[in-house]
């Protein structure tokens, strides 16, 4: 199915693509091909008018509840200084909005909603780590406040394969559309 896109009134938003994240083991795409995916969707966006989005968690900060599994061992070092810190090569640039936050999803105590209604957004391309938790948190809230959403398959990754193929498979299709980022980049040209 093809992909037409309002490149001015679409949003890519990138989740996470950070110090303290991008050195994680990820699979199917490695975070070296997740950053290059992520940074070309950035600058196609840019160049058609779009607002390129960047979401970074801060890690010493975010909510830590009562769970059966655990996302970081009690006895694990703190996090690295520089932990929560856009790495160079995700393409962050002047004029991109950056968007902090302190669980897995982008909206919740952010000012995002605000950014893309500032903007006139009606659609949002979505990317970033981990695939089944910050951007599928953040999809459901998207979803929920009425934005179309397109999924750059490749420009997103997980810590294992069935997670992310679960959420890019079965999740995100009742959602919006999944696409590559080739397919993107054509739709916005």
């Amino acid at each position: 199915m093809s992909l037409e896109l309002n490149a001015k009134e679409t949003a890519l938003v990138l989740i996470d693509l950070q110090k303290g994240i991008v050195g994680r083991e990820l699979k199917p795409h490695t975070a070296s091909e997740v950053l290059s995916q992520s940074a070309k969707l950035a600058e196609a966006v840019r160049k058609t008018g779009g607002v390129a989005i960047y979401v970074h968690v801060l890690v010493t900060d975010v909510v830590r509840l009562p769970a059966d599994k655990m996302m970081q061992r009690p006895d694990a070092p703190p996090p690295p200084p520089d932990a929560s810190e856009l790495v160079p090569e995700a393409g962050f640039r002047e004029g991109d909005v950056l968007i902090t936050k302190r669980q897995w999803g982008a909206f919740y105590g952010t000012n995002l909603e605000q950014q893309l209604r500032q903007r006139g957004i009606r659609t949002i391309i979505l990317g970033g780590i981990a695939t089944n938790m910050g951007v599928e948190s953040t999809a459901r809230a998207a979803h929920d406040h009425g934005y179309a959403l397109v999924f750059a398959e490749d420009a997103m990754s997980s810590a294992t394969e069935e997670m992310h193929r679960f959420s890019v498979e079965t999740i995100f299709p009742i959602m919006g559309r999944v696409r590559s980022v080739k397919e993107i980049v054509e739709a916005l040209a």
